[in-house]
């Protein structure tokens, strides 16, 4: 147990360790591409801003949520190409997936960012033909050019919000799923288990995604990670988790939230349930 117990909080800091790299990566080209957005997104095509979008989305970690979130609060996108943007991310998940499986991983991200594209005209057609309302943008400039050094950077990016905010979480539950998966592998036959109700793992998987919290999607992770779980299962929990990305909308508006929500999960069980049926 104790050298069990060594082993995977050794496995916990390499990749929690590989996380920090590479959240702090991703921060560095959030910051460099402030304000630039507006000019990207300047144009009458929905196409251009469903892919656009659905690529800043598909970004690992919660940047590119938060940077569709704040797109949409500000009137810039609307609520089809906010959804599909969210349905591409994975929130910082993806980066416990580049460490764990990266070939999968990035198979995953390119399956997502292609689901986001035509989600968000799906869910653009249905928001049409059954007339939902949404909220509307108020139109406030987003950006606004700020001076920021590195001693700024490292204080509020790296330490303020990644390492207090995100990277002891993901520690943790990372060291708790390893931890109890390397338990149930050796005593509660949980592999068995898993082979058996995978269809209910997949619902599961899906109710999981639902929570606007990055870590308990983890767990999902390190149980596809140990060979526990299909694809299927994955790809459901992927589609309707953004991470923290919800958290932001939700403070904006709540039946937005929720609606973003129900749009996801209804793909994600849809699409998973395909994936199921044909085995994979």
């Amino acid at each position: 147990m104790i050298n069990a117990a060594k082993d995977v909080l050794l496995e916990s800091f390499q990749i929690t360790l590989f996380v920090l790299i590479m959240m702090i990566t991703v921060d560095l080209v959030n910051v460099w591409a402030r304000g630039k957005l507006a000019s990207i997104l300047h144009t009458e095509s929905k196409w251009k801003q469903y892919i656009v979008t659905s690529f800043i989305g598909s970004i690992p970690g919660d940047v590119g949520a938060f940077a569709v979130v704040s797109l949409y609060i500000y009137g810039m996108i609307g609520f089809s190409t906010l959804s599909g943007a969210m349905l591409a991310g994975s929130g910082d998940g993806a980066f416990v997936m580049l460490a764990m499986f990266p070939k999968t991983a990035i198979f995953l991200f390119i399956t997502l960012f292609i689901v986001g594209i035509f989600a968000g005209r799906v869910t653009d057609y249905l928001v049409g033909k059954f007339k939902i309302k949404v909220s509307q943008g108020c139109g406030v400039k987003q950006y606004h050019k700020e001076h920021e050094n590195y001693r700024h950077y490292l204080k509020e990016h790296v330490w303020n919000h990644i390492i207090r905010k995100h990277l002891w979480k993901i520690f943790l539950w990372t060291f708790g799923a390893l931890f109890l998966l390397n338990i149930g592998l050796s005593h509660w036959h949980i592999q068995k288990l898993a082979s058996e109700y995978t269809l209910l793992l997949l619902f599961v998987g899906a109710l999981i995604g639902l929570i606007p919290e990055s870590s308990p999607n983890l767990i999902i992770i390190t149980m596809f990670a140990g060979g526990l779980i299909p694809f299927s299962v994955l790809f459901t929990n992927s589609i309707v988790q953004n991470g923290h990305g919800l958290l932001p909308l939700l403070s904006y508006s709540v039946k937005d939230s929720i609606l973003i929500k129900l749009f996801n999960f209804s793909f994600g069980i849809t699409l998973g349930l395909i994936l199921y049926s044909i085995g994979i």
